[in-house]
């Protein structure tokens, strides 16, 4: 087999490991991505797209590190394999290629469908949780990926100019999080009452 192996690996949290996807995998190159699986900015993904060539492969270790859901998994597998590229996903034990059979995007598809169930019951089951946490009066809520000191500071950088991506990879963080917390930023602004002036006469009583 000829061409390059490159991995891609996407993990969705600050605490979450890169090195437990893709563990004793020879690779010539490895693109990481810190983001939500609902992020469509996922620059190291880009990056891969362009980087691969004909012969290449593309590990990943399942598919919905890949894509965000089945039609984005479907797109990027076509684009690849058309490409010339192979692309094998480690979990689900898969592998495309641009001469793939009617059975194989059958599998794709059906395997892309379970990978969206299950995160849709991932999702119920955290409602639920959160559900029932707050009639308990126990839930706290998410926890800031940026402490207030760390929103000042995006805050004033991007006031003097800086680059909302650039800050983003700073702190580790989606850019979505700092448009995020700018926005609130903005709208605690705009929502905070201005000051009432006094009169010369009102000051001089």
């Amino acid at each position: 087999m000829t061409g390059q192996i490159v991995g891609y690996v996407r993990v969705s949290t600050l605490d979450q490991k890169t090195d437990r996807q893709l563990v004793g995998i020879y690779l010539n190159r490895i693109f990481s991505d810190h983001a939500s699986g609902k992020d469509t900015d996922r620059p190291e993904l880009a990056q891969m797209v362009a980087y691969v060539r004909e012969g290449d492969t593309v590990v990943v270790h399942s598919m919905d590190r890949l894509a965000r859901n089945l039609e984005d998994l479907r797109r990027l597998v076509r684009d690849l394999t058309g490409k010339g590229v192979r692309v094998q996903f480690l979990k689900e034990s898969l592998t495309f290629t641009a001469e793939a059979s009617p059975m194989s995007q059958l599998l794709l598809n059906v395997m892309g469908s379970f990978a969206e169930f299950e995160r849709a019951l991932i999702r119920e089951r955290q409602r639920e949780g959160i559900a029932i946490a707050k009639v308990k009066g126990v839930y706290r809520g998410r926890k800031r990926a940026l402490s207030a000191d760390q929103i000042e500071q995006v805050r004033l950088k991007v006031a003097d100019g800086g680059k909302k991506a650039a800050l983003a990879r700073e702190y580790n963080v989606s850019r979505e999080t700092v448009h995020r917390y700018l926005r609130g930023h903005t709208i605690r602004k705009l929502t905070t009452p201005a000051p009432i002036l006094k009169s010369k006469k009102e000051e001089m009583a």
